[in-house]
C-alpha cells in the first residue's frame, strides 16, 4: 500500500522523532513511562496477592497461584495481538505508511473482541477440569474458581485494555499509556480492601476490583483514540479485518504468544510437581516467589517496551546504527535490574515474603524457594532484551526460538529430571523443582548470546 499523509501534519513529530532524536534521550522518554506502567502492573498483581493472603488466608494464595497458568494463557492471546500490532505500527510509521498503521488500529479492536470473548466462553465451560489439571485440590479449587469466574467474565476488557495500551506507545504516546496503567493500579489498590474486607467478598472481591479498574481505564483509552486530531484514531473504514494486516500481526505476535503459552505449560508442570513433592502450601510459596520475580521482570519489560518503537522505527528507516545503540543501552539497564533482583532474593527474602503472609510454614518454604530460584537472575535481563530485539525488528522466527528455548528446551526437561535426581541423592525433591529455574536461565543466556552476537555483526557490516 502506498504511503499516505495523515490529515493532521502537526501530529507527526512524536513519531518522526524516533528517527532523529538522541537515542539515550528517546530511551528515557519511552522507557521511563513504560517502566512506571509495568512496575505499577506488577504492584497491581502483588496488591491482589497481599490482600488475599492477609485477608483470606494462606490456602487462598495457593488458590490464586493455580490461576497463573490460565492468566498466562489469556495473556498469550492478548500479547499476540497487542505486541504484534504495536511492532507493525512502529515499522509502518518508520516507512511513512500512515494508512496501513491506521488500519492496524481498527484490526486490533476487532481481533481483541473476537479472541477475548471466545477464550472466556471456552474456559468458563471447562473451568473446574482445567483447574484440577493445573494442580488444584479440594482445599484450593474453591478459591481458584471464585477468582477466575470473575476474571474470565471480563476477559475481553483485559485484552482490549492491554492491546490499546500497546498501540498508544507505538503511536508516540508513552506517557498516556503509562497513565492508563497507573489509573488501573490506583483504582485496584483502593477497591481491593473495600471489596475484600468491607463488603466481605473475599477472593471474588479482588477479581471484581481488577476488572472494574480495567473497565474505567479502557473507557479513558477509547476516548483518547477517538480524538480526530491524533495521528492514529478511530474512524470509519478501518474495522474490516484485512488478511495481510492480520497475518503480520499474528506472525510478529507469535513470539510473545508462544512465550506466554510456554509459561502456562511450565507453570502447570511446576504446580503439579510441587503438589506431588510438597503439597498445597508449596504451590503458595511458588506463587509468592513468582510475584516477586514478576516485579523485576515487568521492569525489564518496561525497558523493552521503551526500546520497541525506537528499534522498530529505525529498522524500518534502515538506520541500523541507531538500532544497535538502543539495543546496547537497553541491555545495560535490564542487567542492572536483574542484578538488583538477585541481591534482594539472596540477601533479604524473608523481608519481602512477610508482606504476603504471617504463616510461618509458608514463609519458610518461600524463603528457600526464592534463594534457589534467583541464583541466575542476573542473566534474565539480557535474555529478555535479546528476544525483544528480534521481535521489534519483525524477525519472528528468531524471537520465537529464543522465547521457547528457556521454557521448553531447558526448563521443562530440568523440571522432569532434577526432582528425580535430588530424591535419589536423598535431598528434598522440591529443591530440584526450584533449581530447575536457575539452570534454565543459565543455558538460555548462552544460546541467546550466540544468536544476538551473530545478528549484531550483520548490522555492523551494513553500517560499515
Amino acid at each position: 500500500m502506498a504511503a499516505t499523509t495523515p490529515t493532521h501534519a502537526a501530529t507527526k513529530p512524536a513519531a518522526l522523532a524516533l528517527g532523529t532524536e538522541r537515542i539515550r534521550k528517546l530511551l528515557v522518554q519511552y522507557a521511563v513511562p513504560a517502566i512506571i506502567a509495568m512496575t505499577a502492573t506488577s504492584l497491581y498483581n502483588m496488591v491482589d496477592s497481599i490482600f488475599i493472603g492477609q485477608g483470606v488466608g494462606p490456602l487462598a494464595i495457593s488458590g490464586l497461584a493455580l490461576t497463573f497458568p490460565l492468566m498466562n494463557l489469556s495473556a498469550a492471546f492478548g500479547a499476540m495481538v497487542g505486541v504484534g500490532a504495536a511492532t507493525l505500527i512502529s515499522m509502518r510509521l518508520g516507512q511513512r505508511d500512515y494508512a496501513t498503521a491506521q488500519n492496524v488500529l481498527g484490526n486490533v479492536l476487532i481481533l481483541n473482541t473476537i479472541i477475548g470473548v471466545a477464550f472466556a466462553v471456552l474456559m468458563l465451560l471447562f473451568l473446574d477440569p482445567v483447574l484440577y489439571f493445573f494442580g488444584a485440590s479440594e482445599a484450593t479449587i474453591g478459591y481458584a474458581r471464585d477468582y477466575m469466574q470473575i476474571i474470565l467474565a471480563g476477559n475481553v476488557v483485559t485484552h482490549m485494555y492491554l492491546g490499546l495500551n500497546a498501540v498508544l506507545r507505538a503511536a508516540g504516546h508513552p506517557r498516556k499509556s503509562m497513565n492508563a496503567t497507573i489509573i488501573t493500579v490506583l483504582l485496584n489498590a483502593v477497591l481491593d480492601p473495600i471489596f475484600i474486607f468491607w463488603f466481605d467478598w473475599g477472593i471474588r472481591g479482588a477479581a471484581i476490583a481488577t476488572i472494574l479498574a480495567q473497565i474505567i481505564a479502557l473507557t479513558w483509552q477509547l476516548r483518547l483514540l477517538s480524538n480526530p486530531h491524533e495521528l492514529l484514531h478511530f474512524r470509519r473504514g478501518i474495522y474490516r479485518l484485512k488478511r495481510t494486516i492480520v497475518h503480520h500481526i499474528l506472525a510478529i505476535g507469535m513470539a510473545p504468544f508462544l512465550m506466554n503459552l510456554a509459561a502456562c505449560l511450565i507453570t502447570i508442570l511446576i504446580n503439579r510437581s510441587f503438589k506431588e513433592h510438597g503439597g498445597d502450601l508449596m504451590i503458595g510459596a511458588y506463587g509468592i516467589t513468582n510475584r516477586v520475580a514478576f516485579l523485576f521482570v515487568m521492569i525489564i519489560m518496561g525497558l523493552n517496551q521503551g526500546m520497541q518503537p525506537i528499534a522498530g522505527y529505525n529498522y524500518g528507516a534502515r538506520q541500523y546504527d541507531r538500532v544497535l545503540r538502543v539495543t546496547r543501552l537497553t541491555i545495560y539497564g535490564a542487567t542492572a535490574v536483574s542484578l538488583a533482583a538477585f541481591l534482594l532474593g539472596e540477601a533479604a527474602p524473608q523481608l519481602v515474603i512477610s508482606l504476603f503472609t504471617h504463616d510461618q510454614e509458608l514463609i519458610a518454604l518461600s524463603v528457600t524457594g526464592m534463594r534457589l530460584s534467583f541464583l541466575m537472575f542476573p542473566l534474565v535481563g539480557f535474555q529478555m532484551v535479546a528476544t525483544n530485539f528480534f521481535q521489534s525488528l519483525g524477525m519472528a522466527s528468531k524471537a520465537i526460538f529464543l522465547s521457547l528455548s528457556r521454557q521448553l528446551l531447558f526448563l521443562m526437561p530440568a523440571l522432569l529430571l532434577l526432582p528425580y535426581l535430588f530424591d535419589k541423592m536423598e535431598l528434598e525433591a522440591s529443591w530440584g523443582v526450584w533449581c530447575a529455574l536457575p539452570a534454565s536461565d543459565l543455558l538460555a543466556a548462552v544460546v541467546t548470546a550466540l544468536l544476538l552476537v551473530s545478528q549484531l555483526r550483520k548490522f555492523g557490516q551494513k553500517i560499515a
